[in-house]
């Protein structure tokens, strides 16, 4: 019978997610276990990871957590030979660690210019790096990078951390041109602001809450299971043609 349904299964893959313990990187974790895959945890803490570990064991998925503190390139060394001691394969890679410490341009120092660009360019950078050399020794993989609405749009007292998106987004680009070879595909998905533990403080008051959804045509701040939906399907299959693109889920910020 001629299959006529996407395929989304992300059945028998291994796929590891950094910044795993929360928020947005615990939800792919998540999300990508439910479509069938293995995971691997990067994480800061291992040991505080054990309640994510027991969920996703107790839905029948082999986890491996290991300790990641990006950009230090002896623990995405470790973690990357931790993960094929494991699993023998690293399928996808979600790229989900970033920071954002905001202020004006004329204000920003110098030690959260280094973090920013430290963490979201050079961090992003070696751990694709370092999963890529491996994806392409066996000719495939997924690499998906969670960017964000400011690699497109300008955000008042988030310059730096607008360059840094918008510099993922373009990396993005070359390593698609560069990869597409070895059938490795590497795409962007690029969230307006969700909820979570790290944007609670900033969605609670009532006039950041007003400022913010002016500039969504749809009405909502975003959830993680509005950024996950995106990560399972590039991931899977289904957009196996699909590379060098970058998915915004801004619920129409960019174009209002």
């Amino acid at each position: 019978m001629q299959k006529n349904a996407p395929d989304f299964s992300l059945e028998g893959k291994v796929t590891l997610v950094t910044g795993a313990s929360r928020g947005i990187g615990r939800a792919c974790a998540l999300a990508c276990a439910a479509a069938g895959s293995d995971i691997v945890l990067g994480v800061r803490d291992v040991a505080a990871s054990a309640s994510l570990v027991a969920e996703l064991e107790g839905a029948g998925r082999k986890v491996l957590p290991v300790e990641l503190d990006i950009p230090n390139k002896v623990h995405i060394a470790q973690a990357v030979d931790a993960a094929l001691a494991t699993f023998g394969r690293i399928d996808i890679l979600v790229n989900n660690v970033g920071v954002a410490p905001g202020n004006l341009a004329e204000l920003v120092e110098e030690k959260d210019l280094d973090e920013i660009l430290d963490v979201n360019i050079k961090g992003t950078f070696l751990m694709t790096q370092a999963v890529g050399r491996h994806m392409i020794k066996r000719n495939g993989g997924r690499i998906i990078s969670i960017s964000s609405q400011a690699g497109t749009v300008a955000l008042r007292g988030e310059a730096i951390y607008c360059m840094s998106k918008a510099a993922i987004n373009h990396l993005t680009r070359c390593l698609a041109a560069e990869w597409a070879r070895y059938d490795v595909t590497v795409n962007t998905v690029s969230p307006t602001f969700i909820h979570t533990d790290g944007t609670a403080p900033f969605l609670s008051d009532a006039d950041n809450l007003e400022a913010t959804l002016a500039h969504i045509p749809l009405g909502r701040i975003g959830e993680t299971d509005d950024v996950v939906g995106a990560v399972v399907f590039l991931a899977s299959p289904a957009a196996s043609l699909i590379t060098g693109a970058n998915l915004l889920v801004d619920g129409g910020w960019s174009v209002a």
